[in-house]
């Protein structure tokens, strides 16, 4: 699928592509409207719809992935809350040995994520990756979410890259929309982002269920955890 003589630059997302999907959707999904009902004195029902009312109106914006947003919008300790559920914070499959492989080739890797700071700060302490990396770019940084085309010039402003020689594997597929837009010419996305959940049948980019697909002389996962 990929051939890595073309190869120059990785990126790769965090949240359903390096990290399992399954703690964020949990925690957005169940735990925070439950945290929320209890709060307001309403059943779980109304949290949800008004929270996913919320949601929409900024998904896909900076402040959909800000925790001081949610936090003041909601008036809650997002933070504090994301910390009771910590233990849930996975990585995917072969993610671990993906990334070992990467640090001993010849391409820079980057970490890329929309993510906000204290919430990489979370998970980094649950599973800490960042060391695998050249950097760690936070798209808050450049106040704008890897969606927007603002995101990608000051990006690669600070970070020169050459698109055409670039792979950017992301689970959402509006990022890499963008991405394209920007000219990133090697484009991955992922089949199970949250492993609780059904696999996707059809995606608009080439897909992959786990990293060992695209190491080279890598066996291919049998559908069984690797042994840690």
């Amino acid at each position: 699928m990929i051939d890595w003589t073309e190869i120059d630059t990785v990126l790769l997302d965090m949240d359903g592509t390096l990290l399992d999907l399954r703690y964020d959707n949990h925690f957005w999904m169940e735990y925070l409207p439950a945290a929320y009902a209890n709060k307001h004195g309403i059943a779980s029902i109304q949290a949800k719809e008004h929270l996913s009312t919320e949601f929409e109106a900024v998904r896909g914006t900076l402040p959909w992935y800000c925790l001081e947003y949610w936090s003041d919008r909601l008036g809650m300790d997002i933070p504090t809350l994301k910390r009771e559920l910590q233990s849930m914070i996975r990585a995917r499959p072969y993610t671990l040995e993906f990334l070992s492989w990467l640090s001993g080739s010849r391409q820079a890797s980057f970490l890329v994520t929309n993510a906000h700071q204290e919430t990489l700060n979370i998970k980094m302490a649950q599973v800490d990756i960042t060391h695998w990396f050249d950097s760690i770019v936070v798209s808050h940084k450049y106040n704008a979410p890897k969606e927007s085309q603002l995101f990608w010039h000051r990006f690669q402003q600070d970070y020169p890259f050459n698109p055409e020689t670039t792979l950017f594997i992301d689970d959402t597929e509006t990022v890499l929309d963008a991405a394209r837009e920007f000219g990133v010419k090697h484009l991955l996305t992922m089949l199970q982002p949250d492993s609780s959940a059904d696999k996707r049948l059809s995606t608009r980019f080439p897909a992959i269920h786990h990293f060992d697909e695209i190491m080279p002389g890598y066996p291919k996962f049998d559908g069984k955890a690797p042994h840690r």
